[in-house]
């Protein structure tokens, strides 16, 4: 009779740390920024963080490795949370950065121009990463800024693969969801991972995706889906998630290992429920 209480005993200690986990292993806050050379322009971050790698971090035990997440057009950064777990579950500092202001003129698009005249976007996502990234060092400094992991969605997903033109000594890895201006980096220095949706308005922009030829000599994995462009973040169904979070892991799994902690998906906040009603993405 002792020898079964003690067994309910563990077993309920154990289902309670299991569900406590689940709730609180990854650490998200917010962090806002104010940058003096751009007009004191806001740049806030919604950080993730495993508690127990960010203590490791804090002891100078290990340096985090980071991962820069980018919003789509009028996407907030916050909503892209099934995707933050995902990397901070497995030891990843991820820094998901607000890039557009309400005080920010609308993205317009003007044919026959590069990239349909969003270079001054990329441009200032591009200073928006590299602020943040020198804020953090203040704050992180036991952190792998050196080998940048950047991931992010249509117009975000933009800004990542320019961010990795431009400056491929700071990039180890780029996983866009379905970018559609800024044609891929080819030259197999950047692992690179892309989500294409099935959308009958959204399209890429002709020689952004490259032939499949070019992707298996450049190692780039491309994954076309049957998805809706806007369902490529916390809006679209679960079943849209899992198949991303599903490919992400194995994308991560060839040069990393098959991660030994639990997808920890359960903690992410609820922000989608308090978030302003969705909005319908402008092409981007």
């Amino acid at each position: 009779m002792k020898r079964g209480i003690i067994i309910l005993l563990i077993c309920s200690v154990i289902s309670l740390a299991y569900f406590t986990a689940s709730k609180w292993a990854i650490h998200h806050k917010t962090l806002t920024f104010v940058d003096p050379l751009r007009s004191d322009r806001i740049v806030t971050i919604d950080l993730a963080v495993r508690r127990d790698r960010e203590m490791e971090s804090i002891a100078e035990m290990i340096d985090l490795p980071v991962a820069i997440l980018s919003h789509g057009n009028t996407v907030k950064n916050t909503e892209y949370s099934f995707l933050a777990n995902v990397f901070a579950a497995r030891g990843y500092m991820v820094v998901s950065i607000q890039h557009d202001l309400e005080t920010d003129d609308p993205m317009v698009t003007k044919v026959g121009e590069e990239f349909v005249g969003r270079r001054m976007q990329y441009n200032r996502g591009i200073f928006n990463i590299m602020f943040a990234v020198d804020e953090l060092k203040k704050r992180y400094p036991n952190a792998d800024y050196r080998r940048l992991t950047l991931i992010g969605h249509s117009n975000g997903g933009d800004i990542s693969m320019y961010f990795a033109k431009l400056h491929p000594n700071l990039v180890k890895k780029v996983v866009t969801l379905d970018n559609l201006r800024v044609p891929f980096v080819t030259d197999g220095t950047v692992k690179i991972l892309s989500f294409r949706s099935k959308d009958p308005v959204f399209k890429a922009d002709p020689g952004v995706v490259p032939s499949d030829e070019i992707c298996a000599k450049a190692g780039i994995k491309v994954v076309r889906t049957e998805f809706q462009h806007n369902d490529l973040s916390d809006r679209g169904p679960d079943r849209v998630k899992a198949a991303i979070e599903a490919s992400v892991q194995a994308f991560l799994d060839e040069d990393e290992g098959p991660s030994s902690i639990p997808l920890l998906t359960a903690a992410a906040p609820d922000r989608v429920a308090s978030s302003p009603s969705p909005r319908t993405e402008r092409k981007n």
